[in-house]
């Protein structure tokens, strides 16, 4: 009778440990598809393309639906298995990530929509292209670094995440210190599409560092960067 117990035990462990694979799995794919989206809206935004734009925003609503259906399966793991320590950390963690993935989406398709809206005109302010090109290109390497964690849990790849972030920010200032300076001749509606696209820039890759500040807790069980509020405020 002992020896039923303990097959079915490990039985159980087994399908425990199964679900957090797929749970894990899926947060790879989710951010696959925010890799896919922040590509494809740096590149119209900086190109005027609005077809490429129009892709990013239809896209988002699969994000969208994976990212509940991953709540939703997380969830369940609590109901059924009830982990604790640290497999509840990993449980709870997810959900975490899974909303901030999303969020990274959405900002991915704030930035197509300003695309779409300025079209035909250019999104981006004149005297500031070279600036969100780089942008672009920096939260395009988050993104993908981001994934490479999340499949990996290579520590090495958050320090770059956390580095590229720094960039960003320094980018961000500048933007700002471009329009609020005497040398700024834009119009009203260029400032503020400057001010909020820099922003959605700055954003994604602050969401990032946030998830990956997660995957390293959950390898090392070491919370040594400071804590933000990420998670508790909107794109």
């Amino acid at each position: 009778m002992c020896l039923l117990r303990n097959t079915k035990g490990a039985a159980m462990r087994e399908v425990f440990h199964q679900s957090l694979e797929d749970v894990q799995g899926r947060l790879v794919e989710i951010a696959e598809l925010v890799t896919v989206a922040i590509d494809k809206a740096t590149r119209a935004f900086s190109s005027s393309d609005v077809a490429l734009a129009e892709e990013v925003i239809e896209a988002d609503v699969v994000i969208d639906e994976k990212a509940v259906a991953l709540d939703e399966l997380a969830i369940e793991i609590l109901a059924r298995q009830q982990p604790v320590a640290r497999d509840l950390r990993i449980v709870v963690s997810a959900l975490r990530i899974s909303a901030s993935l999303e969020r990274m989406g959405d900002i991915a398709e704030h930035i197509a929509q300003l695309t779409r809206m300025r079209f035909p005109e250019r999104a981006i302010p004149k005297g500031l292209k070279s600036t969100f090109t780089k942008m672009g290109e920096l939260d395009v390497n988050v993104a993908r670094k981001l994934t490479e964690l999340l499949r990996t849990e290579d520590q090495a790849l958050a320090e770059e995440i956390r580095n590229d972030d720094d960039q960003l920010d320094d980018l961000h200032i500048s933007v700002f210190e471009k329009v609020l300076s005497d040398s700024w001749k834009g119009e009203a509606s260029a400032t503020v599409d400057a001010t909020l696209a820099s922003r959605y820039h700055e954003r994604f890759a602050d969401h990032a560092v946030s998830v990956a500040k997660k995957v390293v807790y959950l390898s090392t069980g070491d919370w040594t960067v400071e804590t933000d509020t990420i998670d508790v405020v909107t794109p």
